[in-house]
């Protein structure tokens, strides 16, 4: 969907273009001295006199990104972002002309904007997916031109090709490009009030799973309890700090506070462990039995 601004937008925007278009351009040795004043001093002067003069970058490359259908003024906010971020790394020692560097950051930023705010839907994660995002339209406009028909799977391994991803990309990214987001709680047509979530299945447990997994687990509790109930004390406290605690304590750290060696408290464990066992398999058939379903 293209976003429309609203009057007072359009004219703030329209004021903005005007006055960036007015500002004259650096010579060669102005852009340097500023780029220099701002990396090396922060001379804030500095960095708004060589933003000033190329706003007009941004107001160009904003142009290319319009029939993504973004604000122009959220583009161009995002393009002078790049265009900071350029003066803050530029180096004049390349002799390099600072509107050639610049040009690169502002369509990065622009491309990072559009990327994140197209679509609810995260697009363009990767590389290739970010080449054909804002390439695929192109190439594919190109193909059809010559050809006189629809992109055709010869056109779809052509733009592969160009683009060096595969043709499973390009028809991946297509369909993701032929459809825009849909809400959930819009009507499924004109003529019913139902929205589209009300067909969605509940793949949450019933109302008697959730019932029936409760006294499950109530059950499970109480076998447990008489289990451990069938201990002597000591047997009772290690099997509780060795595998009923959050953080399993040591047999080295039982067996100091029970006054008897690690090996003792091993015996001990395994005791305890196959009296329980015993216990709960007077229950159940089988120890799986036990077990939650996921």
């Amino acid at each position: 969907m293209t976003h429309t601004d609203d009057i007072d937008t359009q004219r703030a925007n329209i004021g903005y273009i005007r006055t960036s278009m007015t500002v004259p351009l650096l010579a060669r040795e102005e852009e340097f001295d500023l780029a220099r004043r701002w990396r090396e001093q922060g001379d804030e002067k500095a960095l708004h006199a060589l933003v000033r003069a190329y706003g007009r970058l941004v107001i160009a490359m904003a142009g290319r990104f319009r029939l993504y259908g973004l604000p122009s003024g959220d583009l161009v906010q995002e393009g002078n972002v790049g265009l900071m971020q350029a003066a803050a790394r530029f180096d004049a020692d390349r002799d390099v002309r600072f509107s050639t560097y610049a040009t690169w950051w502002i369509k990065a930023a622009m491309q990072d904007f559009v990327l994140r705010n197209w679509s609810i839907v995260r697009t363009g994660t990767t590389a290739p997916q970010k080449s054909l995002f804002f390439n695929l339209r192109r190439l594919r406009a190109k193909i059809e031109e010559a050809s006189g028909g629809a992109l055709d799977e010869a056109g779809r391994d052509k733009i592969a090709e160009t683009l060096g991803v595969s043709k499973a990309d390009v028809r991946t990214m297509e369909q993701r490009l032929s459809g825009a987001d849909q809400s959930l709680n819009a009507p499924i047509s004109e003529a019913s009030e139902d929205d589209a979530q009300s067909f969605l299945p509940d793949t949450g447990p019933s109302p008697e799973e959730i019932v029936i997994g409760l006294r499950d687990a109530e059950t499970r509790s109480k076998w447990l309890k008489e289990a451990l109930d069938s201990l002597s004390p000591r047997e009772r406290q290690i099997i509780c700090e060795r595998r009923l605690g959050d953080e399993p304590v040591t047999l080295e750290k039982l067996g100091q506070s029970l006054g008897v060696s690690k090996e003792r408290v091993r015996q001990l464990e395994n005791r305890a462990l196959a009296k329980l066992r015993d216990q709960i398999l007077k229950h159940v058939e089988q120890p799986q039995d036990l077990l939650i379903d996921a």
